[in-house]
């Protein structure tokens, strides 16, 4: 069956993402596998273990998480969620990287602090995950909550070709929510009313469980367009799309998937051209 990939460092950002999944994966009919990366040099250096018994402190840690997890498969409502666990050595990409390859992964969650900063363990990582690991991923700041029927935006640009596995994860998303409506996002300068109707019919052929409304923002910083548009629009989980351009454009350029990341308080859904 189809996963859903929580990554936790078992901080209050990771327990408020591990609630978010809980809730799509009950809704969604899918696995949860709560995944913990043990730094690699974590243990080692302890006052209380040593390279000898570095095994018992891998063990502990892998008890933790199953303890960290019982919080919720405790949960009478989640009763019908099947939970695995998965502590392993290594970076969270390298970790994450490895179980993806060999699992069926349909989205990751993580964590973060949200408009307060990133930050933590997971904080710290989400940036770097969603640059490196091309799989759909839900960004959960910690005043974000689950909402059975979330109002989705999709921000995007329209040029940007998204892959087939993140239209397939939106569209189940979308037909589990029961979704009416879906709110289309572009922000530039100007618009061509010739290209917008080519496409708006190309996404529309994309999504088809719910009506799309357009909204067009003038203006010049996609930043500023986002952000206004969801603080004065109703807005739940909101969408963007991570273009994956080449070193010249990321040592000059701030991604505006990232700058959102640190601004927002909503859940973000990482999709991928």
């Amino acid at each position: 069956m189809k996963q859903i990939l929580v990554a936790t460092d078992f901080s209050k950002c990771a327990a408020n993402a591990m609630a978010y999944a809980m809730e799509l994966a009950s809704i969604l009919g899918r696995e949860v596998c709560a995944i913990h990366a043990i730094h690699p040099t974590e243990g080692i250096n302890n006052s209380t273990y040593n390279a000898i018994f570095i095994e018992d402190y891998y063990n502990n840690k892998r008890e933790a998480l199953k303890e960290w997890v019982g919080t919720y498969t405790e949960d009478s409502k989640y009763q019908n969620v099947k939970v695995t666990t998965l502590c392993d050595v290594g970076f969270l990409k390298a970790v994450i990287t490895r179980y993806v390859e060999k699992h069926e992964v349909e989205l990751l969650v993580m964590g973060i602090m949200g408009a307060t900063g990133i930050t933590g363990i997971v904080g710290s990582n989400a940036s770097m995950v969603v640059t490196k690991i091309k799989i759909p991923t839900l960004i959960v700041p910690l005043e974000s909550k689950f909402d059975k029927v979330p109002m989705i935006t999709l921000a995007t640009d329209f040029e940007t070709r998204l892959s087939a596995i993140d239209v397939n994860a939106l569209n189940e998303m979308i037909k589990a929510f029961g979704s009416a409506k879906m709110q289309v996002l572009y922000v530039a300068e100007k618009t061509d009313e010739q290209q917008v109707q080519v496409w708006e019919a190309r996404l529309r052929d994309l999504i088809k469980h719910t009506e799309l409304e357009f909204n067009y923002i003038p203006d010049s910083s996609a930043l500023n367009g986002i952000m206004n548009f969801i603080q004065s629009h109703e807005t739940d989980m909101l969408c963007l799309v991570k273009h994956h351009h080449n070193i010249v454009y990321r040592l000059f350029t701030r991604s505006t998937v990232n700058q959102v990341m640190n601004k927002s308080v909503k859940a973000i859904l990482i999709l991928h051209e």
